[in-house]
């Protein structure tokens, strides 16, 4: 088992596509083809199921995909004890991102740094995406971690694209938990704490109920994503979040899966940068931990 082959399963998985991952890679849609061969034949399971032009991780091409990143991070951080002195990074680092990402995502790697390489001053910014945008366009911020419609100009490089399920979620006490499905139109008399109506995953559900001539009054407008989590395990409302912000809760049975049949929202978790900026030592970390941490 290599590390080149370890890395080609990780860009399959994120990207689904064999010739994607190819072209992220630069490599031949045939060399990735036999690299995932080779590794799930060493490993003796199929990692991946192909459904026509989908590609999707199996059970243990899941399992495996954990031990992978195990793998490439721990590699990683061994690579950067060896670095001397005089490598060590310590140019200024801007993110810009949103609530649920801020929260859920950067602590792990801002730790990361902050181990590793101590120089280096972090400047961590939180606004909407119009916001981060404009941010980025004016050379305010080195690059934006957003969870958005896909996004793209001919001025930016995205380096990252990953869709993120939107999910209905209320407390595991809550009087209605429970495990049928729901049309929307049944839970629109229950408290709804929601993300402000200017926040992109509450814009597509407003559509997506103008869409069916429903209106809804929420009981709670915040931004802040966990805000809104502590409500709801204190209350028993409902709110419309991105799964990887309820994740831990979810798993801790804190907070209960709503199962929604007529409205799916999915929004893609991107980052970006202009393609005037340099692409410093420091950007280069960040990216790359980032996409470590796509699961």
């Amino acid at each position: 088992m290599e590390f080149r082959q370890l890395n080609t399963f990780i860009q399959v998985a994120k990207f689904q596509s064999f010739s994607k991952a190819a072209e992220h890679l630069g490599y031949s849609q045939s060399a990735v083809t036999v690299q995932i061969r080779m590794l799930e034949k060493e490993l003796n399971t199929r990692l991946f199921d192909r459904m026509g032009k989908k590609i999707l991780l199996t059970s243990q091409g899941q399992e495996f995909l954990e031990c992978a990143n195990t793998i490439l991070y721990d590699v990683e951080k061994a690579k950067c004890s060896m670095e001397s002195e005089t490598a060590e990074l310590k140019n200024p680092l801007r993110i810009g991102t949103i609530e649920s990402l801020c929260f859920s995502k950067l602590p792990s790697i801002i730790h990361y740094f902050r181990e590793h390489y101590p120089k280096v001053e972090l400047r961590i910014v939180t606004a909407s995406p119009e916001e981060l945008i404009s941010q980025m366009e004016q050379n305010e911020l080195d690059l934006i971690y957003i969870l958005d419609t896909p996004r793209w100009t001919k001025d930016w490089i995205k380096v990252m694209e990953i869709p993120e399920d939107m999910i209905f979620v209320c407390s595991s006490h809550a009087a209605f938990v429970s495990d049928k499905e729901f049309l929307i139109a049944e839970l629109l008399d229950k408290p709804f704490f929601l993300t402000e109506k200017d926040a992109n995953y509450r814009q597509a559900f407003d559509q997506a109920l103008a869409q069916k001539c429903l209106d809804l009054h929420p009981h709670l407008e915040i931004s802040n994503t966990e805000f809104i989590i502590h409500m709801l395990e204190q209350n028993d409302g409902i709110s419309l979040l991105p799964y990887f912000a309820v994740q831990k809760e979810v798993e801790d049975d804190r907070l209960a899966i709503l199962h929604v049949n007529d409205i799916q929202i999915t929004m893609y978790r991107q980052l970006l940068y202009h393609k005037s900026k340099f692409l410093t030592e420091e950007m280069k970390k960040f990216i790359y931990l980032a996409e470590l941490d796509y699961t």
